[in-house]
């Protein structure tokens, strides 16, 4: 795969190739809107048994990505985000299976109900209409984001990151096949074929208003300028500094296998824990264990003080690296007075993402899933379950931080509005 990745030549010419792109897409949401939930499963289905098939060609584009990546010098989180295998490409086609056999949301009757005058009046989910998926560096969220926005309704326009533009493009013709072979059109959904950043500024001024909605997946930079440049609508989170709490009342072994997990079963995931907060009640049990783990996993520790006091190796920590989203087998990790303290710091420090309590006291664990304003809040279980597929949801298009219309990882109910359907007799308004 050594087509050339060239930008297109002259903004005239990808202002017409997104116009295009923009406009093609409305007309496919309209079809979407439409299509019957077998229409849509059948493509589904499709979808997965052309990314099996092309196992070996979306390893081959992604190969390459990766060479160029390391050529540029990307960090080793950066390639795990960046970089596929055959286990993660079954995952692909497997996340799809899922999202195939979720039910329809649309036309689901949210609600229903009758007026003293005769009208009956029911709230139905609609699809959002064209969303744009701008990402960085995971080419797996081409088939997600594809996916889900196809089952709920909704055309995408997506938008990869240059440095997974051959694996995303790979992907993406799979997904064409699967949308050919059940008769929806190609624009359902559109991957856009250019590296060229300008593409991103004018879907960020909505396409003439064909967008209606725009979700960021990647890393600060690119979350931080679509929320300030966007004239459409966002769901995004700007960062993920997740935290673990080990309270007093925890039990070792658990305390032990949920902090391995949360840092380092994948340290470049937004749901990967960034600080560890241990009770100083239970300081004397925890915390030398805890960090001494940590450390011979390979895990750098910034701590407070009663932290560097327990190993020399741990560093010390900055005012800012309590607020730090490292993607990176680095940890802040401190010591606090009790799961109130706990709950204080994480509302300063934290970023409204995902965030656990270790206990086996109910009352303390209660208190901190009711009062830790995050989308996730856990209670002994690890931050890394901060994913769409492991809520049910097959895959997520994102996670979100915000408080309007979605919250925590956006899956196909998500992705979906409503409008009220009324029925009546002839009743008119005095």
């Amino acid at each position: 795969m050594n087509a050339a990745l060239k930008a297109l030549a002259g903004d005239a010419k990808l202002d017409v190739l997104m116009r295009d792109i923009a406009h093609q897409a409305r007309e496919a949401a309209r079809v979407l809107a439409l299509a019957p939930p077998a229409q849509k499963n059948r493509a589904l289905a499709a979808m997965a048994k052309a990314v099996r098939r092309s196992r070996e060609a979306i390893l081959a584009a992604n190969a390459e990505d990766i060479a160029e990546a390391k050529s540029g010098g990307a960090t080793p989180a950066f390639l795990d985000r960046l970089s596929l295998n055959a286990a993660r490409v079954e995952a692909m086609a497997e996340g799809l299976d899922v999202i195939r056999k979720l039910k329809d949301p649309v036309g689901t009757v949210m609600g229903s109900w009758r007026r003293p005058n005769g009208m009956r009046i029911e709230r139905v989910r609609v699809p959002l209409g064209v969303i744009g998926v701008i990402y960085e560096s995971r080419p797996n969220v081409t088939a997600d984001a594809g996916a889900l926005c196809l089952k709920a309704g909704n055309a995408a326009i997506l938008r990869g990151g240059s440095e997974s533009f051959r694996s995303c493009r790979a992907i993406h013709a799979a997904l064409v096949e699967g949308l050919a072979e059940a008769g929806l059109p190609q624009a359902a959904i559109t991957l856009v074929p250019t590296r060229d950043r300008e593409a991103v500024g004018m879907m960020l001024a909505g396409l003439d208003g064909v967008l209606d909605v725009i979700v960021p997946r990647g890393g600060k930079g690119l979350v931080e300028r679509v929320q300030k440049e966007a004239r459409v609508p966002v769901f995004a989170h700007l960062e993920g500094v997740c935290h673990v709490y080990v309270d007093k009342k925890a039990k070792l072994p658990m305390a032990k296998k949920i902090v391995l997990n949360a840092k380092m079963r994948r340290t470049g995931v937004c749901g990967a824990a960034e600080t560890l907060l241990v009770d100083r009640a239970g300081a004397d049990k925890f915390l030398k264990p805890l960090v001494t783990m940590l450390l011979d996993a390979g895990c750098e520790i910034r701590g407070d003080a009663a932290v560097q006091a327990v190993d020399r190796r741990v560093k010390p920590a900055s005012e800012a690296d309590w607020s730090t989203e490292y993607l990176d087998a680095i940890l802040t990790a401190g010591v606090v007075n009790g799961v109130d303290d706990a709950i204080g710091h994480i509302e300063r420090y934290g970023s409204h993402h995902t965030d656990a309590i270790v206990t086996e006291d109910k009352k303390a664990a209660d208190k901190f899933l009711r009062e830790v304003d995050s989308a996730i809040v856990l209670h002994n279980a690890s931050t890394q379950f901060a994913d769409g597929g492991e809520f049910g949801f097959g895959a997520e298009i994102g996670i979100a931080t915000g408080r309007m219309h979605a919250r925590g990882p956006v899956g196909v109910e998500q992705l979906t509005s409503f409008k009220y359907r009324i029925r009546g007799t002839g009743q008119t308004r005095p």
